[in-house]
């Protein structure tokens, strides 16, 4: 049987690019209860939401235990947060800290955290290994959201040590896949590119603008990927109250930089114009590329989907929905 077949389990941000990717897994893995709270009707900044939520989904005993994967959250790319430093800061830390206060109080069987690879300093060690995560301050654009989320570690370490409470924390590298967010406000650099370029050639533009010097890099991981890496993380995790609860990197341990990823978004995207690079933009965190060897150690986790193969997805994804 199935780890998941007896199971509720609470997918916070289940809607979302991410959260839906981990619902498919959920279900196909054999998970028939699933709650997936909708922000109109739970905000779960508040604390009666997250009560109410709770009380939606029963009382957690033997023959109905609770797992909850906590994936909401407020995000967006460095414009989103250089604009909204202090809501991003209280939406992650209020959401995370009362989804597992009164999870404790209920008595939940596990609460899978995700965090973000932001929570690192800024200058960390590539490839980043999570002995790391602690040896400074994070870049400074994200900084309050990679606090806010790291905060959540320091709260479910000390749960297990006073409370006994069983739970695992992950620490996804950046995003891309079908399903994201293409909003130029809020999104992240792959989809970003992806619009700029697509847009570019239905309107026959001869150049693109993009922000910083290219310098900067960065690992990306597909989306199912993730999600795979996630679920299987809920099966073999926290399973009894000795195992400690350490940070451990999900990714695909490639690193990319921004020079070199645009050039092959314009390639698959068929975008021939001049790409011009503002330099007084910031570029964010100078590098990102994961020590994955805790995850495939502890899980057996590793990412399957061939870069290019992905973004081709992504892009064909995007021409298709983009209406």
């Amino acid at each position: 049987m199935s780890y998941w077949e007896n199971k509720t389990v609470i997918v916070t941000g289940g809607a979302g690019f991410l959260g839906s990717n981990v619902v498919n897994t959920l279900r196909a893995r054999g998970c028939n209860d699933i709650i997936i709270p909708r922000s109109r009707e739970y905000d779960l900044t508040q604390m009666d939401a997250v009560k109410r939520l709770y009380n939606a989904a029963g009382r957690p005993t033997m023959k109905h235990p609770i797992v909850v994967i906590h994936l909401a959250a407020v995000v967006g790319g460095i414009g989103a947060n250089r604009d909204n430093p202090g809501k991003f800061f209280y939406d992650n830390l209020m959401m995370g800290t009362q989804m597992i206060e009164v999870g404790r109080q209920v008595g939940i069987e596990k609460f899978v955290c995700v965090g973000t690879v932001c929570a690192y300093p800024k200058f960390t060690p590539v490839p980043f290994h999570e002995d790391e995560l602690w040896n400074g301050y994070p870049e400074e654009t994200n900084a309050p959201y990679g606090i806010a989320k790291k905060a959540l570690l320091v709260q479910l370490q000390s749960y297990q040590q006073q409370y006994n409470f069983k739970g695992a924390y992950l620490l996804p590298v950046n995003l891309y896949g079908p399903g994201d967010n293409f909003d130029p406000a809020s999104s992240h650099v792959i989809p970003a590119l992806i619009k700029k370029c697509v847009d570019a050639v239905e309107e026959k533009a001869t150049h693109i603008d993009v922000w910083g010097t290219g310098a900067a890099s960065r690992e990306f991981i597909y989306v199912a990927d993730a999600a795979q890496g996630i679920v299987t993380a809920g099966e073999k995790l926290g399973n009894n109250g000795h195992e400690p609860i350490v940070p451990i990197n999900i990714g695909a341990q490639r690193e990319i930089t921004i020079r070199e990823l645009i050039p092959l978004i314009a390639e698959l995207t068929g975008f021939k114009g001049e790409i011009r690079w503002d330099s007084s933009k910031p570029d964010g965190q100078p590098r990102r590329c994961l020590d994955t060897s805790r995850a495939r150690e502890l899980f057996g986790f590793t990412s399957t989907t061939d870069f290019r193969e992905g973004l081709q997805a992504t892009i064909d994804w995007y021409v298709k929905h983009r209406r």
